[in-house]
């Protein structure tokens, strides 16, 4: 059984897309870059922001770091609440926790906003375990972070019992170079053709069926 539940949060918890979209499209704006469409500002969720800068806009490392702080300006004071919980989560988390498992939170986002964002929709209390990238972005890779979760659960001898659950490439390529399963969350911004290709060990097209697959299928009249 799934003991230790190892989430995504943007695109996986909480619908995230308007917020971080926003801040990257001012902070290419002002950097002097092209309009972009909403497609392809939405590859900015998932991958750490210095990496995506990089991959984006192939700006340069001097480019990088002032695109990270136009972006941050905008996401600290208004982007992080751009933001909403997907519906059924709480449900999820609270069955989650009834059944004995251990909740976490493995981000690529700078550790202090997803805390924010987790105390702002009252799901801080659903996880025994938030862990996220450095505010530098030295330590922002998705393996890294799993392993920071594996390590503070106490878990790195026991990872059969561990699934790492989320929308983007990142997530899935993650667990699997820490021998952990994965479940890639199609609801989200990654396409399932993407997480089939990273190697997914299952796929959840809704929020309900993530909670199949981890739970099975909810007694309706269970009590909440």
């Amino acid at each position: 059984m799934n003991k230790l539940i190892i989430f995504d949060l943007d695109g996986t918890l909480t619908d995230s897309a308007p917020g971080i979209t926003n801040c990257a499209r001012l902070a290419l704006q002002k950097m002097g870059y092209p309009e972009y469409t909403q497609e392809e500002l939405n590859t900015f969720v998932g991958p750490p922001l210095q990496v995506h800068f990089v991959e984006f806009a192939h700006m340069n490392a001097e480019q990088v770091d002032e695109a990270v702080r136009l972006f941050r300006e905008r996401y600290d004071a208004v982007g992080k609440f751009e933001n909403s919980v997907y519906p059924g989560i709480p449900e999820l988390l609270k069955r989650l926790k009834k059944a004995g498992c251990l909740v976490t939170i493995a981000t690529s986002k700078p550790e202090k906003f997803a805390l924010q964002i987790a105390d702002h929709f009252a799901l801080t209390p659903y996880f025994d375990c938030i862990a996220g990238a450095t505010m530098d972005e030295s330590h922002n890779r998705k393996p890294l972070i799993i392993e920071d979760v594996l390590r503070s659960t106490g878990y790195l001898d026991k990872r059969e019992q561990a699934v790492m659950i989320g929308d983007r490439k990142y997530d899935i390529l993650g667990a699997k170079e820490k021998g952990i399963r994965s479940i890639g969350a199609a609801y989200g911004y990654g396409s399932r053709e993407e997480l089939e290709e990273a190697g997914a060990d299952r796929i959840a097209a809704s929020v309900e069926e993530l909670g199949e697959l981890l739970l099975g299928p909810e007694v309706k009249n269970e009590e909440q």
